[in-house]
């Protein structure tokens, strides 16, 4: 159940999209982060190749300046004590024949291997299709009201969409997770506070663009200023670490003084930095800060069939796979329910086949079977008309509700080039309409209406 129009939506769409290595845990302090961590980087590989998502491993380098080498390198402590393979220091002269992108200040960093980065909010995508192919049911714009419990157990919840009966509920709904929680009696005194992280994310033509990932050293409530080249090849800069109050969970505007705070930070980690102008987006995301930094992932007695796995902060979508694997195992170890494998288990799922990328003969090819593939709706990341064409049928497919400009763009990258969407947002609105069969006044963009009209439509034509 989710209550957005569509998956990823919430915490595990805007973030820094790293896949950490686990050296940057705590096990004496957060031993659960720091073991699914690991668990997780190592899981990702597997997922990833099975669910064709976008990833890389170019490793990181945690970069010190002067008066924090001391700091930097209990991290190589830490990575022994969680048994990460290879972090160790580099200085000043390897540190530059790694990445020549970082600033003349840095006196080394410390290197950890095993770092990947990855699309998340394509990456739930994937995961839901998949999770679909093998017989999950996904339930859209159903916002969660009542858990119900009769007797000490869990009998099913109440939503938007009417009341699901349910003999086991994982409550794992981010920022809302002790809201959720607190519904079924459960952790009355545990919140969950949103922790605001703000980020630049640059035109992919710039020229300084960090072939490893870089961040500075962390502090007592962030991993530190992160400056990545995306998978997508986009310089990305942030987060900033803000904690808001509790009722500001919805609260994703950017700052002035977070985003100055970043250009800062990242003029002493970077030797250069594009001109603002480079500038496509400014985004915030918001992250689950629990009481302690602690992860609350059990299952409970009372009442019986509510497991949580709530407050889940950084780094939680590194460890997510391991997470779905330690809540199964809590289920069949409190429970003691049969859970048997499905016999047609199917791992794998493919992406969208792309234009953008391909040889000139393999995009001929493509347009000769299907000629939708040579009318490019989207010029920035050259999406063709084929592309949307087929999110569209894949939103229906899982079970969304609500077909939305944010979910084609989500799943074509249409609308995140350099306009931003100025160029293909009414051609991909237009074609929702066509393809869903809403008035093009009902298109929906985020959570509202898009609200255009006759006069485009008339330019179509």
């Amino acid at each position: 159940m989710e209550k957005e129009p569509d998956v990823g939506w919430g915490c595990s769409k805007a973030n820094t999209a790293i896949i950490h290595p686990g050296h940057e845990e705590e096990p004496d302090v957060h031993p659960l982060r720091a073991r699914l961590c690991k668990e997780g980087n190592t899981l990702w590989r597997q997922w990833a190749r099975e669910l064709d998502i976008p990833v890389k491993w170019p490793g990181e380098l945690m970069v010190f300046f002067d008066g924090e080498e001391k700091t930097a390198k209990k991290y190589i402590k830490l990575a022994k004590l969680n048994k990460i393979p290879g972090v160790r220091v580099v200085y000043r002269d390897e540190l530059l024949q790694m990445d020549s992108s970082i600033g003349p200040s840095a006196l080394g960093a410390i290197y950890a291997p095993t770092a990947g980065m990855i699309s998340p909010f394509e990456a739930v995508i994937a995961v839901v299709e998949n999770a679909v192919d093998n017989g999950v049911r996904l339930l859209t714009e159903a916002n969660v009201r009542e858990v119900k419990v009769v007797d000490k157990r869990v009998r099913g919840v109440e939503t938007t969409r009417g009341f699901i009966e349910a003999d086991i509920i994982i409550n794992a709904a981010g920022l809302y997770s002790d809201k959720v929680s607190r519904m079924a009696g459960v952790n009355s005194g545990f919140t969950v506070r949103p922790r605001r992280g703000e980020y630049f994310l640059f035109d992919e033509n710039v020229k300084v663009k960090p072939k490893k990932i870089l961040h500075t050293t962390p502090t007592p409530i962030t991993k530190g200023v992160y400056a990545i080249t995306t998978v997508h090849g986009n310089l990305m800069i942030g987060p900033t670490a803000e904690d808001l109050p509790i009722d500001a969970k919805d609260e994703s505007s950017t700052s002035e003084k977070g985003l100055e705070y970043l250009w800062k930070e990242s003029e002493k980690l970077l030797k250069e930095l594009p001109p603002r102008t480079k500038v496509i987006r400014t985004f915030a995301g918001l992250r689950p800060e629990p009481p302690e930094g602690h992860w609350r992932i059990e299952a409970h007695d009372d009442p019986w069939g509510f497991v949580n796995a709530a407050g889940i902060r950084s780094p939680g979508f590194a460890s997510a796979p391991a997470i779905a694997y330690y809540v199964l195992n809590l289920i069949k170890d409190k429970y003691s329910v049969n859970l048997a494998k499905k016999k047609r288990w199917n791992p794998y799922r493919s992406d969208i086949v792309r234009v953008k990328g391909r040889p000139l003969q393999e995009v001929d090819e493509l347009i000769r079977k299907n000629p939708e593939y040579g009318e490019i709706v989207c010029c920035c990341k050259t999406v063709s008309k084929a592309e949307v064409v087929k999110a569209i049928e894949r939103m229906k497919k899982i079970g969304v509700k609500t077909v939305t400009i944010d979910g084609i763009k989500f799943r074509t990258r249409a609308g995140l080039g350099m306009c931003q969407g100025s160029f293909c947002r009414w051609r991909v609105a237009l074609l929702i309409s066509q393809y869903v069969g809403v008035s093009l006044h009902e298109v929906v963009v985020k959570n509202d209406t898009y609200g255009i009209g006759e006069v485009k439509v008339l330019l179509n034509q």
